[in-house]
């Protein structure tokens, strides 16, 4: 048997259905008992959503109103009614079992599955198994229109039925002309059979992507993944697990280990993740949910590559490999443990309360390429209990240290392997081919006339050819290289651009005639504020109506020789600024030794030149950050040639820049600080390349004083 279903929500209907997140308001259905051809009695209930404001297009297609759903029963009473009064029909017809049959996929995986995930309640098993009436319509019938065209009309209309939808109240005609379309199908002109249902999946299964035998790097590069199955979800809660996210897709049916969280350099979840579903189709639905809330945060989801998943996701080695072998695990990420933590530490902090599956070999250390414990560990648990019981543990001492735990996922097992053993991160921010460039310098903009312009609320997606189109005629008066993107501690847009005009009457014209205008789907403020304030922002300040806010560092902000852009009169060439290869690791140095270096050009990927020259990163990554380019030291003859050609200044080697590792994740400012007392900062290498304000260069020159980067 099967039992035809329609339904409609509070908002779009059709095609987008389900697209806008509005609730079900209508359920209308019949058994049809495919043997015998009879039908059971056809049901209509109106269903109470939380919001009873009905869409212009819901009211004109429906005519229902909120007075009328505001006497219906909750969603859940519904339900319950709808699997009484089947199975009564059932038993009138002599039948048992039966399956759903509805218009397309719609009201099955984008309307029902989402919303009573968020309502806290089950569906009953007979909504994880339903036949698609497109898809058989379209086996029977290969000559009529595609599936994505298809409606119940234009079914009807190639079977020649009867389309007057004015005859019946709203759902009651769809209902009887699906029940007809499917008698038609079973005749014996046709004699179609329904054998193979669509199915939702109950659960998300969790474990690693691919395995591999050969040690870290034999990844899954040489495997494809289609890109038409992948998305990127952006916005997601930092605490957001692989299950979470699946919530938030309930409905479609995502791979097996298809969830890949993203992490930043720090090993930390930026907000991001790939997620790779069974086919094109689930896809395509994932991205109807777009800007769909997951709690009180809209997420926005975005087509990715197949290549994007792998990178990712398909990375392992024989031993993540066997410590992801175990299936069905609940994985627990520990953050924070000392560094002298063992096995037997980890396992004593968890308790009997909470049983690491395979004792020792459910406990996964990460460490650096040179064996030195990174201080974080994943754990292996064989039910949610005894990894709800572990999450309890959440910032409980260990040593002298307290822990940090989180669910974690297989990908993110893997990545942070990965990532701690691997030199370059897993996606490169820079293309690879390599050409030497020593282009003009040009200024950045200083000083309180008020000749620029901020940019707030762009579109993420944004790039400097729609901040073009967006002003307009203004185009003509803005300087050359004076569009400054600002992007997060990601490197993604942050929603900010700065824009320096060619005088302030520009500048003001501009924040009249652009403020509020829209671009894309949002609206864009436009502020004219001064080159000061503008590079304020830029090394990390606020900019807001109670004026300016300093950046992180208490101390002048200032950054070191190689980020020139950020000082007052600084200088930087137009494609690329020149800074040093030894600037994060760099080695002692004596007096003799520094004197007969030789000045070092770096070489730039040829991209990575717009990049920059439009780009500015924000802080604590400044313009052309040496942690994010991987550059390269130019021969000794374009070192000469490069000296040659042009009068631009090329910064000596440092002598006082070291990196810290290792730090607590509580330390401040005051605690670096002290660590580095007695220690002077030397200003002499510099005092001659780039010009300071008189505070700057009273700090650099006060004695015993440490200027943090």
């Amino acid at each position: 048997s099967l039992v035809v279903l329609f339904g409609a929500t509070a908002g779009a209907y059709g095609a987008k259905l389900g697209s806008d997140e509005r609730e079900l308001i209508l359920l209308v259905w019949q058994v049809v008992d495919l043997h015998s051809k009879k039908v059971g009695t056809l049901h209509k209930s109106l269903v109470k959503a939380d919001n009873l404001d009905l869409s212009d297009q819901c009211r004109e297609v429906s005519g229902l109103t909120p007075e009328g759903l505001g006497k219906a029963e909750p969603l859940d009473r519904v339900l319950q009614q709808f699997s009484q009064l089947v199975s009564s029909d059932l038993k009138v017809l002599g039948r048992s079992s039966y399956t759903l049959c509805s218009d397309g996929q719609l009201l099955i995986r984008q309307v029902l599955h989402p919303e009573t995930s968020k309502k806290n309640f089950l569906l009953s098993d007979c909504f994880y198994s339903f036949y698609d009436l497109r898809k058989e319509f379209h086996t029977c019938y290969p000559s009529s229109a595609a599936m994505k065209d298809q409606t119940i009309k234009t079914m009807a209309e190639y079977l020649g039925l009867g389309t007057d939808e004015t005859e019946e109240d709203f759902g009651v005609w769809q209902v009887k002309t699906m029940v007809a379309i499917i008698f038609s199908m079973l005749s014996e002109s046709c004699n179609h059979i329904f054998t193979e249902p669509e199915t939702v999946k109950y659960k998300y299964e969790t474990g690693p992507c691919f395995f591999f035998s050969f040690f870290f790097l034999c990844s899954s590069k040489s495997e494809t993944v289609d890109s038409e199955t992948v998305i990127r979800a952006r916005g997601l809660p930092w605490q957001s697990s692989d299950q979470d996210i699946a919530r938030f897709f309930k409905g479609l049916n995502i791979a097996k280990g298809g969830v890949a969280l993203c992490l930043n350099a720090q090993g930390r979840r930026n907000g991001e993740a790939l997620v790779r579903f069974v086919n094109s189709e689930q896809r395509d639905l994932a991205l109807e949910r777009h800007k769909h809330h997951m709690g009180s945060r809209y997420i926005e989801v975005y087509k990715a590559t197949g290549e994007e998943f792998l990178k990712i996701a398909g990375g392992t080695s024989n031993e993540v490999a066997q410590f992801l072998s175990k299936e069905n695990q609940v994985i627990i990420r520990m953050r924070g443990l000392p560094f002298t933590a063992t096995q037997e530490d980890v396992l004593g902090f968890l308790g009997p309360e909470c049983p690491v599956t395979g004792g020792k070999e459910g406990l996964l250390f990460v460490k650096y390429p040179d064996g030195r414990p990174t201080g974080d560990a994943f754990v292996l648990f064989s039910c949610e209990e005894y990894a709800q019981n572990a999450l309890k543990k959440h910032k409980e001492i260990l040593g002298k240290r307290y822990i940090e735990l989180f669910r974690s996922t297989a990908a993110e097992v893997q990545q942070v392997v990965l990532n701690r053993y691997m030199s370059t991160p897993l996606i490169p921010t820079l293309p690879t081919p390599i050409i030497p460039v020593i282009p003009p310098p040009y200024t950045i903009a200083t000083g309180s006339i008020r000749d620029c312009v901020r940019l707030r609320g762009l579109p993420y997606t944004a790039g400097i050819d729609d901040i073009l189109e967006f002003m307009g005629d203004a185009t003509a008066d803005i300087k050359p290289h004076g569009v400054h993107m600002v992007l997060n501690q990601q490197g993604r847009p942050s929603g900010d651009a700065f824009i320096q005009m060619k005088s302030a009457d520009k500048a003001f014209l501009v924040a009249q005639k652009c403020h509020k205008k829209m671009m894309k789907d949002r609206y864009v403020e436009v502020f004219q504020c001064s080159g000061e304030e503008m590079n304020f922002v830029l090394m990390g300040g606020t900019l807001n109506r109670s004026g300016l806010s300093p950046p992180p560092c208490k101390l002048p902000c200032l950054s070191p020789p190689a980020y020139a852009a950020f000082q007052t009169a600084a200088v930087i060439p137009a494609e690329a600024a020149l800074y040093q290869p030894q600037a994060l690791l760099p080695t002692t140095r004596t007096p003799q030794a520094s004197a007969a270096a030789p000045p070092t050009v770096t070489y730039y990927p040829a991209q990575a030149a717009q990049l920059y020259m439009n780009y500015t990163a924000y802080y604590p990554s400044p313009p052309v950050s040496p942690t994010t380019v991987g550059y390269i030291a130019a021969p000794p003859g374009a070192v000469a040639a490069a000296a040659t050609a042009t009068h631009t200044p090329i910064l000596p080697q440092p002598g006082a820049l070291v990196r810290m590792q290792g730090l607590p994740y509580n330390t401040g400012m005051k605690e670096i600080l002290s660590f580095f007392q007695g220690y002077q900062y030397a200003p002499d290498d510099y005092n001659g390349l780039i010009q300071l304000s008189d505070q700057a260069r009273s700090v650099l020159q006060a004695p015993k004083e440490w200027v943090c980067l």
